[in-house]
């Protein structure tokens, strides 16, 4: 047999250490070079399946178009349909998207469930448009992606700035092109129309999992650990309120506005009753204002970095002092902090391992919509609970046996998974 020909990644310019999409290459390449990866297997995961970019002409309200620009991209799916959120955000990028639609071809990987990775967004404030007007906007966009939509092909979810109405729009607007209810074509959708039990919560819960996993893997005590949570949204807010009954103490959260520390601790349903009444953190009075760049750099021994990308870099990663990351948020991590956090001996449980609870669950309700049978939400948690945890496993046996730090052994083992996959169906021709 012929000896793997080392992979020569192509020629580019220096990448940005924001661009999510290079970071994300910097890990998988580094990955693919440790497995030895077949140089043409390579070039098939190294690049997107398709990528669709769409204009959405919106009547606003007051009589006026608007054209706003819309993204899909399917990474590969050569695992089952496509998987992966949609948002709504004014920094709606094609890179972004692609680098989101790549990390859930791995985060399916890592936990084993039978999807590949897709992504999409819509460049627009959601906060400045009207109930009708997200509507018609929703609604416009998925009709100009409906050849990729399907439960066998591609199926959205929430994701940033979008929710449970946003997703029964996208499974109203495909149901009446194929002239029949179709629920399966979206997850996250509400209970009533045949949402699961237990998948608003499920990615927090699988951080407060894998949490868990970890402080029992150091050998340190899970009642009186300190937890700093940046992002207190669904994500950040169920792990926070999961842990503190666990027995930990959040002693800071913050939102867009700032955050809030309070070294005795924070109760975490009166600071979710506050966002509940208030919107957002801000002037949450238990505690002393802090940024969320201050968050970032306490001495914790769990940060949840549960917000938006790019928030540890090469600037604030020396600083940085907790003993665990769990990435509750989808690239929080530059790849070039990735290194000095590795030389401060920090744990970092990587994004597609830490958050995957949420598309695990996601897995579970496109399960029972196809079965039309419906679990209990202790079901739910249960099954979650035993992917998390024998996921967080494999992971954790991938690093001692490659001797790498557990990012590098989620790419390689998802990676592989995936390679393997492609090596069996073989390339049609």
């Amino acid at each position: 047999m012929k000896p793997a020909r080392k992979i020569v990644p192509p020629t580019e310019a220096a990448p940005s250490e924001e661009n999510p999409f290079e970071a994300m290459m910097q890990r998988f390449d580094q990955a693919a070079e440790r497995l030895s990866l077949d140089p043409g297997v390579y070039k098939i995961l190294r690049t997107p399946e398709k990528q669709l970019i769409t204009s959405i002409p919106v009547m606003m309200d007051n009589g006026e178009l608007e054209v706003f620009r819309g993204y899909r991209v399917l990474y590969n799916t050569s695992r089952g349909p496509a998987k992966g959120g949609i948002r709504f955000d004014l920094n709606v990028t094609l890179d972004e998207v692609t680098a989101l639609a790549a990390w859930m071809t791995w985060k399916c990987a890592v936990v084993n469930i039978p999807f590949g990775g897709a992504k999409g967004g819509v460049v627009c404030d959601p906060f400045r448009l009207s109930q009708s007007e997200l509507e018609r906007l929703t609604r416009r966009y998925t009709a100009s992606i409906l050849d990729v939509l399907g439960p066998e092909s591609d199926v959205p979810a929430p994701d940033l700035n979008t929710n449970e109405q946003v997703m029964a729009w996208i499974m109203d607007t495909y149901s009446m092109h194929k002239r029949h209810t179709v629920t399966a074509v979206v997850t996250g959708k509400p209970i009533i129309m045949g949402g699961s039990a237990g998948r608003r919560e499920a990615t927090g819960r699988g951080v407060q999992m894998v949490v868990k996993q970890a402080l029992r893997e150091l050998k340190l005590p899970l009642h009186g650990a300190r937890v700093a949570v940046q992002g207190f949204g669904n994500v950040g807010s169920v792990a926070a309120r999961l842990l503190e009954a666990d027995g930990l103490t959040v002693v800071a959260i913050s939102d867009k506005t700032g955050g809030v520390y309070n070294s005795q601790g924070i109760y975490t349903d009166a600071a979710s009753r506050w966002v509940h009444e208030n919107r957002f953190l801000e002037g949450f009075p238990h505690g002393e204002r802090i940024t969320n760049e201050q968050l970032l750099e306490l001495e914790v021994d769990v940060l949840i970095p549960a917000a938006l990308e790019n928030v540890i870099t090469r600037r604030n990663a020396p600083n940085v002092q907790a003993r665990i990351i769990a990435e509750g948020a989808n690239g929080p991590t530059t790849a070039l902090a990735d290194k000095i956090l590795d030389e401060k001996g920090v744990f970092v449980i990587p994004d597609i391992l830490a958050n995957a609870g949420g598309v695990t669950v996601s897995y579970f309700e496109w399960v029972q919509n196809r079965e039309g049978y419906f679990w209990s939400e202790e079901v739910v948690n249960q099954r979650l609970r035993d992917v998390m945890i024998q996921s967080f496993e494999h992971v954790l046996q991938y690093s001692r046996q490659h001797n790498v730090n557990l990012r590098t052994a989620a790419y390689m083992l998802a990676i592989d998974r995936v390679a393997a996959v492609h090596r069996l169906r073989g390339i049609y021709a």
